[in-house]
């Protein structure tokens, strides 16, 4: 009776000694197997191709900047960028896309331009998206405003273009890259610095713009000197004058409007934007990507002989920059949305 008992009680011990060490077991376990979850939950990027939305034709300013900046960040991230070509309403339709559409898994991202990227909602009530809707990764470029003509244009230099205008109200044909766009607004400014009314002629980019102007189809395009500074160069289009504070020392001849006594200094700004809520991994990478791009002196040298201001607004300070831009195009176009709307 005594040795089943002991029989027994030793079959129990093994049991419990069993189902203890089965419990320390798993325990032991859990931490791997929270850190390959987490692993999961966090793989590596980027591991595949990133698209960019570009909200306008190519040959445009958001397009220059793309290929600029795209060679420099594919061998730096190790993946290639697919744009992706998305024109109308001044950029509205792709950023509508971004900010509404897309993943926000940091595979995506677009060009963003001031003032278009705020100045379309600033207008229309029935676009959707805001800046709040997206994740500012880097302002690259701010490039001024400039006028130019076909290199056959009867407008010599400024002054025979103010004086033409201003005896021929209505009658001289601007481009612009679309209603909304700096262009837009500098040529409303210009206006009404001058007392000089224009016939805008809108296009669906900076590109087309300029391309009109060189075939004579319009006067004059009111553009960006980074996007047209390849054709003045060439001989293809002639400068006029610079909506910026002071001359460049890449066009020397050429004056600002400034110096002939009226205030219009206007120009664009782009940079790249994600969805909101982008993974921070990729947030990170991308934005500590353009930072190392803008120390390359390879990519300071192409942005040199495209005639591209480089000016790198990172994360946080490039979302204050464009929040600083919405209140000044809101206030902009308080004052002239009554003389756009006429």
């Amino acid at each position: 009776m005594l040795r089943k008992f002991l029989l027994i009680a030793l079959v129990l011990l093994l049991v419990l000694s069993v189902v203890a060490c089965s419990q320390k077991t798993e325990e032991l376990a859990k931490p791997e197997q929270t850190e390959q979850k987490q692993e999961q939950q966090t793989p590596d990027y980027p591991t595949k191709p990133i698209k960019v939305l570009i909200g306008f034709k190519p040959g445009g300013g958001s397009d220059a900047l793309a290929q600029l900046c795209e060679p420099f960040l594919e061998k730096i991230l190790g993946v290639t960028f697919i744009n992706q070509y998305i024109p109308g309403a001044t950029g509205a339709i792709a950023w509508t896309q971004l900010a509404h559409e897309a993943k926000n898994d940091g595979y995506t991202i677009s060009v963003t331009n001031t003032p278009m990227l705020m100045t379309n909602y600033i207008m229309n009530e029935e676009i959707t998206y805001n800046i709040k809707d997206f994740e500012p990764l880097a302002n690259i470029v701010t490039d001024p405003g400039i006028i130019v003509v076909s290199k056959n244009s009867k407008f010599k230099d400024i002054n025979d273009f103010l004086e033409y205008a201003k005896n021929n109200p209505g009658q001289v044909t601007v481009g612009n890259s679309g209603v909304g766009g700096d262009d837009f607004f500098t040529t409303l400014i210009v206006e009404k610095a001058t007392g000089i009314e224009f016939e805008m002629v809108p296009f669906q980019g900076d590109g087309p713009s300029w391309q009109a102007a060189m075939a004579g189809k319009i006067d004059a395009s009111f553009n960006n000197l980074g996007i047209t500074y390849p054709q003045i160069k060439a001989g293809n289009l002639r400068a006029l004058a610079l909506f910026a504070e002071e001359r460049t020392p890449m066009l020397p001849d050429v004056p600002t409007l400034k110096e002939l006594g009226y205030n219009v200094v206007s120009g664009s700004s782009r940079g790249f934007s994600a969805p909101k809520g982008i993974p921070d991994k990729a947030r990170e990478a991308l934005i500590k990507a353009i930072e190392d791009m803008s120390k390359d002196s390879e990519f300071n040298k192409a942005a040199a002989e495209r005639a591209m201001n480089i000016d790198i607004k990172l994360g946080e300070e490039y979302r204050k920059y464009l929040e600083e831009q919405e209140k000044v195009f809101i206030e902009i176009w308080n004052e002239i949305k009554d003389q756009y709307k006429k």
